[in-house]
């Protein structure tokens, strides 16, 4: 049994995947149209704009620059004004002469000019961060498409079960229509009639069981694409689902898979780069030990000796100003620690990630060269039960078989078919499942 064939390309280059990535997310529509058709690839395209997961990490990416944007803000010139207007008892008043109202605009400029190197490590350590949440949505995605192919494939997985036991309650029901003409030639008993008919019904249970297989992978599937619609259009119409599965062998050097997936993994990448970024951000903790030092500037309007506008008093001031916490309790101390121990978990964790990424690509790497195993002996296995089917049908036809010979032989050839797709639906996920954890993105990704 042959599928569509997808020949995997190389891994996409990060900058084509940010450029993908960075396309402007309209919102779905309320109703969202159910597709005539659905292959692989459209399933892909429309898991990129409308899977949760991807939406989800795309807004931290958002986020993460709004931090960015607020902590760098620091580094350039504030602008602030103020305004004050005031009534009170002349007797209170603090003027000459008393008055009894009082007001005051002031327009100040600020920019700080040392910071013990706290600004300029704040804004790195954000920058890293923003750098992290980019390799994050790149993990998301890839995981995320992962979960539309082996939904997609496992749609495909349960079409051809359906079809495989359609075949198989059709050979049966060929075989009730021998066995019940002979007996009303007299030629066998009712008992061969009655298996017969026994084997028919047995036949029509895997292929519910099948047909609703099929109708819980379509809702899997449309889960992992992030489509909402459950409209009463949606529950009369099934798309037609374009591709078959397909056992295409290809080669997996196991240490060329951990060479790329060190190199490759978004995940791995992302730990490094928050490392980095809790690195600054002890500089950050400990630049409170320094003074800070701010330049100003300003202008300022206020009432003069009358009420009239035109007798206000104003003008500029510049300056210098600077705070230094001599002594701050040892707040600054603690702050150092918590930032040291952030550094050193992230760093843990970055480890603990690359084991666990070692492991996992030897899984993946375990479960492909079983599914390649499996698929080629399967392969063997269908066209010997066809051909049993075939010879015990010619036997019986000929009065040198047996009805349990024919019936035994289309079981085994069902059992065979079954293992055959089911091997083929492994292989391809086997495939995938190890291209993911060697940090390569999907094939359609970069098309």
């Amino acid at each position: 049994m042959k599928l569509a064939r997808y020949h995997f390309s190389p891994v996409a280059s990060f900058a084509a995947l940010t450029l993908t990535c960075a396309v402007a997310q309209a919102q779905p529509a309320a109703v969202q149209p159910v597709p005539d058709s659905l292959d692989l690839k459209t399933a892909i395209t429309y898991a990129l704009e409308h899977n949760f997961a991807i939406r989800q990490a795309r807004e931290r990416i958002k986020q993460q620059e709004g931090i960015v944007v607020e902590v760098s803000a620091r580094t350039i010139p504030n602008v602030s004004a103020d305004a004050a207007y005031q009534r009170n008892d002349r007797d209170i008043s603090n003027s000459f002469p008393a008055s009894d109202r009082g007001w005051q605009i002031n327009l100040t400029a600020s920019q700080a000019l040392y910071a013990g190197g706290g600004i300029r490590s704040a804004v790195k350590s954000t920058q890293l961060a923003r750098d992290a949440a980019m390799l994050d949505l790149k993990a998301v995605i890839n995981e995320a498409l992962l979960q539309v192919r082996v939904s997609f494939y496992r749609v495909l997985l349960a079409r051809e079960q359906i079809k495989v036991q359609e075949s198989n309650l059709e050979l049966l029901k060929q075989q009730l229509k021998t066995s019940t003409d002979r007996y009303e030639a007299g030629t066998v008993s009712s008992f061969e009639k009655l298996r017969a008919e026994v084997a028919v019904a047995n036949a029509k249970v895997p292929l519910i069981t099948a047909a609703n297989d099929f109708r819980l992978s379509i809702e899997s599937l449309r889960q992992a694409l992030g489509f909402t619609t459950n409209t009463a259009e949606f529950s009369r119409k099934v798309p037609e689902f374009v591709g078959t599965l397909e056992f295409t062998p290809q080669k997996f050097e196991l240490q060329a898979a951990f060479d790329s997936a060190r190199v490759n993994r978004p995940d791995l990448e992302r730990l490094a780069k928050l490392a980095d970024s809790r690195a600054e951000s002890v500089t950050t903790a400990g630049s409170t030990r320094y003074p800070n030092v701010a330049a100003f500037g300003g202008y300022t309007l206020r009432r003069g000796t009358t009420n009239n506008f035109g007798d206000s008093n104003h003008g500029w001031q510049v300056g210098v100003q600077s705070q230094w916490d001599i002594f701050d309790g040892r707040a600054t101390a603690g702050r150092i620690a918590q930032a040291k121990s952030l550094l050193e978990q992230t760093r843990l964790t970055l480890e603990e990630a690359r084991l666990a990424v070692d492991v996992e690509v030897r899984r993946a790497h375990s479960q492909w060269q079983q599914a390649t195993e499996l698929a080629e002996a399967s392969t063997r296995v269908v066209d010997q039960a066809t051909e049993a089917v075939r010879l015990a049908n010619a036997r019986y036809n000929a009065g040198t078989g047996t009805q349990l010979d024919v019936l035994a032989a289309q079981v085994e050839l069902t059992t065979a078919r079954n293992n055959e797709i089911q091997a083929f639906f492994s292989y391809n996920v086997a495939v995938a499942s190890l291209r993911k954890a060697m940090g390569q993105a999907d094939e359609f990704v970069t098309k």
